[in-house]
């Protein structure tokens, strides 16, 4: 067969395989860092023993390897008929490969004819992913493997991409969650991914090898792997050949295309093929030469802050510590707001040991001289550290920033605080805030954006940003999330850019993520004149320069724009009226200690994931809670939650044995808000009527495998396992109609249903292989119209079962109708009951906005629970509706559920005691039009605008934060008002 090399230039890594008739005689796994023409010319200039002197074959694969072969000369092929090769020639008896690599992860169906499913742009639940997890628990990949083997429960992880997988992990670390059960999550979540990502329903079954580098490297994750899927021991290949896949692959393509190289010859021609290319995508330099740049610094120079010698102050000082998403800040104030003391670093995982430590060094620098009259902590690990320290009050960041700003900028009128994944916008008024916006889920215009591509490059953070301060060239990348930017990073760099314009370019992405996507600006004009930015990001000064030139507006940096969260903390503090601060002493602290162990919280069926921490003092700290019940105390009277009003309904729904047997109706989607009807018709016409279980991870688990894409809702993934769940009941007959309109409440222009709701079980019907072997109906109904119904009705019921009657079908179809018009009086009936009760009580009332299906605890996560912990009266969209008229909006209002969220929002904003939070699922179109409608309705009333975006994931330390916030802008808003008041 001869000698042949094969050169597989991956995401991250470049391998090289050498191959002397068939048999590996070397073979060389090394990442690149970007710089992928140097590193290939370094491998092989490593196997020049074997290849000088000799004649032999080569080609390349690999996702980074196209543009290298062009460039060279070089046979190309693509990395799925590479890894087919290897696999054919290793002789083993393989069904499926699943391959994961640097930000490439494929699955390749072998038997029953080639079929290969890879990622796009999205390199979640790959190698990468999981370099950014360990960075984020401060410890190596190694470390990482070894700590899952101890695991003791996983937490549920977004996986599919870096940003939304830190947004879950960084509220359990805070909370004190377990790292090794947090490091298995990890790889679950890589799991998880796979399976709903790629395998885009088609079953995971057979033989299958896994290979790549993730896998070749991590036990933890094989075991997640063969445990998840189910793999007996000889159904699980991980071959030591794993890693060389696609390079031993293409070097046997190699061999078929009979081109001949000699050693130096083919090193030459890799050498000359670099900087080819120029990039011509390019912005303006964000600064002409030195002396601008140093007239930007001195301008910025201004919004300082006095600092105080620790060493001499005596006096009372206050504490103000701001546990972030993935920073720790501490303050110490004195009497006269001078800093005695500041920090700022990385949680590294740990925050509660991070913050000892410095507590320690505050109360031994503080001595006897200073006395410590006051502690607030704020940011996500709030309520931890108050509970572990013993800190005097907690306030929600938003609060703390507000706070911040005003001291160096008393009349501003808009603060941005971009920190590491958290963007927070507020505009300010009568010296309250007015409006809040946050980022939803996606930290692309955030530190740790930026400081992705760093690590990835190679580079810390401070020194890849002054690298884009005088770059001449800067990519225009635009305004991307994460995982897509990489893709364009990558092409930037394969047309020449430098790692100066990169960095530019991302500094300038972070910018226009803020203000297009965040903020939404059409102009300056709209942030007002005096605008304050503050949070870590804007250390970066390419950030700052490129957010006052997108605006062309001068702004105001404190010096300590990344410790704004703890000086407002610390500010707070100091307006606390304590007679001594309860903040643990130096001899408490060194004693110190603390657990932390997850349980399963019983006393409802959210069966929420808890973290329990112990402390030394006996004390404990509860987290992962949806509702106040594991903690052991409850508000005196229990206020209005119509959410729990309506799914007590639902529940309360029970089929009864009839003459024409057992039919099963699916609850989700649309069906919590017409299962009334259709339980009335179906019972009415003889059948008994079983409902699959309510949602939940088990049965979302158990549907999974036949999901054919990744990118639809949470709501709409569930009703897989719906089926599945009527199927496991042994159910033969499935009633799921597809309804293109729904019932005309008259509120809109149309009455459609989404395109999801419409039509999802024509997708199930194709995709879940065991509905070929029970009657599955899935007909067109309208309910629009009864009249037109009851015809089409007939004539299918008949064809079913030939003994129905036209008399019969009407009857049921009377009683249907109103069995669902008594529900919906029945429903506004125990709406203004409910807002009665409030009021009475004297407590505010939140409309929890969304679609019929979010009364579904699994879909909601227990977030109208989360509300009413609050104190607070929790109403639904359609219980407030029909009290305004018919809203007409700037856009086709044409879809039933959308109607009443405008409706609702309209009335939210003629009532002071009731705000209005939007839920929004992923993967939900339609929204990107609602939310700016209702936005618009209700800001144009007064109101502030909360979106919730939700989806598998429950982790509702995001959503607290935003709750809270909203809470805080209203009291500040009451303030404002009260005081407007009294002076009239």
């Amino acid at each position: 067969m001869g000698l042949s090399v094969g050169i597989d230039v991956g995401s991250t890594t470049v391998k090289v395989v050498v191959l002397d008739d068939g048999i590996v005689r070397f073979w060389r796994y090394e990442r690149h860092l970007s710089q992928v023409r140097q590193k290939t010319v370094e491998l092989l200039g490593e196997a020049r023993e074997l290849l000088e002197g000799r004649e032999f074959s080569v080609a390349v694969s690999g996702s980074a390897g196209l543009g290298m072969a062009k460039a060279a000369g070089l046979p190309f092929i693509q990395e799925v008929f590479a890894t087919a090769q290897a696999v054919e020639h290793s002789g083993e008896s393989v069904d499926i490969v699943i391959e994961l690599g640097g930000e490439d992860a494929k699955i390749i169906f072998l038997s029953g004819g080639l079929d290969e499913r890879m990622n796009g742009s999205c390199a979640g639940g790959t190698g990468a992913f999981i370099d950014q997890m360990a960075t984020l628990l401060n410890v190596t990949a190694d470390e990482l493997d070894r700590l899952s083997l101890e695991h003791e429960k996983i937490y549920p992880i977004a996986s599919r991409c870096g940003v939304f997988a830190k947004s879950d992990i960084q509220p359990l670390l805070n909370q004190g969650a377990n790292k090794a059960d947090v490091a298995a999550s990890i790889f679950q979540a890589v799991v998880d991914q796979t399976i709903t990502g790629l395998a885009q329903g088609r079953e995971l079954k057979g033989r299958i090898a896994f290979l790549g580098g993730p896998l070749y490297f991590f036990e933890g994750l094989r075991r997640r792997f063969v445990e998840t899927l189910g793999l007996a021991q000889e159904q699980a290949l991980f071959p030591d050949w794993g890693i060389y896949a696609v390079a031993i692959g293409t070097a046997l393509y190699a061999q078929e295309q009979g081109e001949s190289f000699a050693c130096d010859p083919l090193l030459d021609k890799l050498r000359a093929s670099t900087g080819q290319i120029t990039h011509r995508n390019t912005l303006p330099a964000l600064f002409a030469d030195e002396a601008e740049y140093e007239a930007f610094l001195t301008r910025h120079s201004a919004a300082g802050v006095a600092t105080a010698d620790a060493s001499t102050y005596e006096g009372r000082a206050y504490l103000g510590v701001d546990c972030g998403s993935t920073t720790t800040k501490v303050v110490l104030l004195t009497e006269d707001d001078r800093i005695l003391y500041q920090y700022y670093s990385s949680n590294r995982g740990n925050p509660v040991s991070v913050i000892r430590g410095q507590l320690m060094q505050i109360r031994e620098l503080c001595g006897e001289r200073i006395t410590i009259a006051g502690s607030v902590a704020t940011g996500y690990g709030e309520d931890l550290v108050k509970s572990a320290f013993h800190f005097d009050a907690g306030v929600v960041e938003t609060m703390a920033h507000f706070k911040a700003a005003r001291h160096f900028c008393p009349d501003v009128d808009f603060i941005l605080d971009i920190g590491g994944q958290d963007i927070k916008c507020f505009k300010i008024r009568n010296n309250s805030i007015d409006s809040i916006m946050l980022n939803e889920a996606c930290s692309s215009g955030c530190g740790s954006f930026v400081e992705t591509f760093a690590s990835t490059m190679g580079y810390d953070i401070e020194e890849f940003a002054k690298l884009g301060l005088l770059a001449e060239h800067p990519v225009d990348l635009g305004s991307r999330c994460t995982v897509f930017m990489n893709s364009s990073v990558k092409q930037a760099q394969k047309e020449g850019a430098t790692v100066a314009d990169i960095s530019a370019g991302l500094s300038i992405s972070v910018v226009k993520n803020a203000i297009y996507k965040v903020i939404r600006a059409r102009s300056a004009e709209e942030l007002g004149s005096r605008v304050v930015v503050q949070g870590g990001t804007f250390y970066n000064d390419a950030v700052l320069r490129s957010f006052e030139r997108e605006l062309g507006l001068e702004v105001t940096r404190p010096a300590i724009a990344g410790l704004m969260g703890a000086f407002g903390a610390a500010l707070y503090a100091k307006e606390l009226p304590l007679r001594y601060s309860t903040t643990l002493g130096l001899e408490e602290l060194k004693g110190f200690a603390h657990t932390a162990k997850a349980t399963t919280c019983g006393l409802c069926t959210n069966h929420c994931n808890l973290t329990v921490n112990t402390f030394s003092d006996g004390s404990h700290y509860i987290s992962g809670n949806r509702c106040e019940r594991p903690l052991g105390h409850r508000h005196e009277k229990k206020l209005p939650n119509l959410y729990e009003y309506k799914l007590e309904r639902i529940k309360a729904l029970r089929g009864r044995p009839g003459p024409r047997g057992k039919i099963g109706v699916p609850l989700g989607l649309n069906m919590f808000e017409n299962l009334p009807f259709w339980h009335t018709f179906l019972t009415e016409l003889g059948y008994e009527v079983v409902l699959s279980d309510l949602s939940s991870p088990a049965l979302y688990n158990s549907g999974r495998r036949t999901i054919p894409s990744d990118t639809a809702c949470y709501p709409a993934k569930l009703m897989h396992g719906h089926i599945e769940n009527l199927l496991d009941k042994g159910i033969d007959t499935i009633f799921y109609p597809c309804m293109s309109y729904n019932f005309d409440e008259g509120k809109g222009d149309n009455h459609y249903n989404c395109p999801v709701v419409a039509y999802y079980p024509e997708l199930l019907r194709g995709n879940i292989d065991r509905l070929a072997q029970v009657r599955f109906l899935y007909p067109y109904f309208g309910l629009h119209r009864p009249r037109d119904f009851v015809k089409r009705a007939t004539r299918y019921f008949r064809e079913l079962d030939p003994t129905i009657s036209l008399p019969q079908v009407r009857r049921a179809a009377d009683l249907g109708y109103a069995e669902y018009a008594r529900w919906h009086e029945e429903l506004c009936a125990e709406g203004s009951r409910a807002i009665a009760a409030a009021r009475e009580a004297g407590r505010p009332m939140i409309v929890l906005a969304g679609r019929p299906y979010h009364v579904d605890p699994e879909i909601n996560h227990g977030i109208d629970k989360l509300i009413s912990s609050f104190g607070i009266a929790v109403l639904t969209e359609d219980s407030v509706a029909d009290l305004v008229d018919p809203q007409r909006v700037r856009v086709l209002n044409q879809w039933t559920y959308h109607a009443r969220l405008y409706n609702a929002a309209k009335y939210c904003t003629l009532q002071n005691d009731t705000e209005l939070v939007q839920l929004v699922s992923f993967g939900c179109g339609l929204d990107a039009i609602t939310t700016d409608e209702v936005r618009d309705i209700l800001e144009r009333g007064g109101k502030f605008y909360t979106a919730l975006k939700i989806d598998e994931i429950s982790n509702l330390g995001a959503a607290r934060i935003r709750i809270r916030s909203l809470l805080g802008a209203m009291e500040e808003r009451n303030t404002r008002r009260e005081n407007e008041e009294e002076q009239a």
